[in-house]
């Protein structure tokens, strides 16, 4: 695209990269979504959220502290939580220093699931991803993904 005007378009290498950024980051979670769906009954989501409590030594984690690992609006985890809490995957358990807060509990039934579900997972992400990298690709990925992070995190502070 171009323009006479002072707007910073991208130019036509950094248009061609940016759309396809944009079609792997909205088919890469749909391809993972469908092998977990398939595979454990788990939605991307739900894997998402039981990946954060498994990796916390008691598998409990504060509502708060979830969602912004999660980034996701406080509102759309308290949902996800009660559809995830009906299914016998995660409890809520009420905070006791002060009253308000919330834990977010991994129950054995959502440990066994996510052990259940985590190989087929991690073989799928590696033929999507990793398979076809060669090491240098995969340390170029690295570096470029470090950088929009670090960018990103500085914005979102």
């Amino acid at each position: 695209m171009t323009t006479t005007d002072e707007t910073p378009w991208l130019g036509e290498d950094q248009q061609r990269v940016w759309r396809q950024w944009l079609a792997v980051t909205a088919a890469l979670p749909a391809a993972l979504n469908r092998q977990l769906q398939a595979d454990s009954g788990l939605s991307l989501p739900d894997f998402d959220v039981l990946v954060q409590l498994s990796d916390h030594p008691q598998g409990r984690v504060r509502v708060s502290a979830l969602a912004d690992a999660l980034q996701w609006e406080r509102s759309r985890l308290s949902h996800h939580v009660k559809r995830m809490q009906a299914r016998g995957l995660v409890e809520r358990e009420e905070c006791d220093d002060d009253g308000r807060g919330w834990f977010v509990v991994l129950t054995p039934r959502g440990r066994a699931v996510i052990a259940a579900a985590a190989p087929d997972h991690a073989r799928e992400v590696r033929e999507l991803v990793f398979d076809d990298l060669t090491p240098d690709e995969l340390a170029t990925l690295a570096g470029v993904t470090t950088k929009v992070m670090r960018r990103l995190t500085g914005r979102l502070g």
